[in-house]
């Protein structure tokens, strides 16, 4: 009987010269479901479901560019080390994408589609949020592919077990008879962050339903909210990660976000309210 969650021994799956690797595969399916949802969402808000792609065109390779560039600059060891490469830094198939450059950057590029689209950028914001959310719960299934993002050694019934990996041929190192070697099992935490992803979607959407928020305030929430847990996760994580005063590096940027996150509530409930016109009869008090 299995008492753990086993994890793939090859990565990709070769067609000829092609490679179809599962990680691109999860960051792919993220990207065409929040697209999709985000659209449905949008349309709602009174805009066109089409928008969402036109504005996806400018938010996804500056999300990637972000998300890898992040990752280079907070490992810099792999790439600018003395045993570095610096041209690994272009092989985004190999893993290494960060969800805060992604969101930096990505931020970005939907502001421009939006100038471009005509559509407001924190209407957008708070409709693609939820879908964001969903992208990363799949696109951490990627890191499942790649044996990689685990926590300690541990015998829990859903622990993973984890190969000794090759990044470089996307598979699992192999033993003088042929077999896979295998580490051990850990604390899968790519799987607890992909949960907490799906649960933090599910809770947007529903406070969505409930409660009328300013433009870009259920964004704030998403903002504000994954950086909660993956303080906790970073924490757990044992892979190798640059150390700022004694913490990961993640660390500090889960707190810095989640600042920024609830800062970004504050304003746009403020811009709210200083937009909202003011009736007749709070004028004639303010006049009297």
């Amino acid at each position: 009987m299995i008492t753990y969650i086993p994890s793939p021994t090859v990565g990709a799956l070769h067609l000829g010269p092609l490679a179809i690797r599962g990680y691109a595969l999860c960051i792919l399916t993220g990207i065409v479901v929040a697209v999709w949802l985000a659209g449905r969402r949008l349309e709602h808000r009174g805009g066109k479901r089409t928008d969402a792609l036109d504005i996806a065109t400018w938010a996804v390779p500056f999300g990637i560019v972000g998300a890898r560039i992040y990752h280079v600059l907070s490992s810099p060891e792999a790439y600018f080390g003395a045993d570095g490469r610096l041209i690994d830094a272009l092989k985004i198939w190999q893993g290494g994408l960060s969800v805060w450059g992604a969101i930096a950057l990505g931020a970005l590029g939907a502001w421009i589609g939006c100038r471009r689209a005509g559509v407001g950028f924190l209407d957008f914001a708070d409709s693609a949020a939820p879908g964001i959310a969903i992208a990363q719960a799949l696109g951490r299934w990627g890191n499942w592919f790649n044996n990689e993002v685990y926590g300690e050694r541990t015998d829990v019934p859903w622990a993973v077990q984890i190969h000794q990996w090759d990044t470089a041929t996307g598979s699992a190192v192999k033993d003088a008879s042929g077999d896979p070697v295998v580490l051990g099992t850990f604390h899968p935490t790519f799987l607890y962050e992909a949960i907490f992803c799906l649960l933090l979607a599910i809770v947007l959407l529903m406070l969505d339903r409930r409660r009328a928020f300013a433009p870009g305030q259920l964004f704030a929430l998403y903002v504000a909210g994954y950086p909660t847990f993956r303080i906790v996760l970073e924490k757990m994580r044992t892979d190798e990660a640059t150390i700022i005063l004694g913490q990961r590096i993640n660390v500090w940027t889960s707190i810095a976000v989640f600042l920024l996150g609830v800062g970004l509530y504050a304003w746009t409930g403020r811009r709210s309210r200083r937009s909202t016109p003011v009736s007749q009869g709070e004028k004639s008090l303010t006049t009297s």
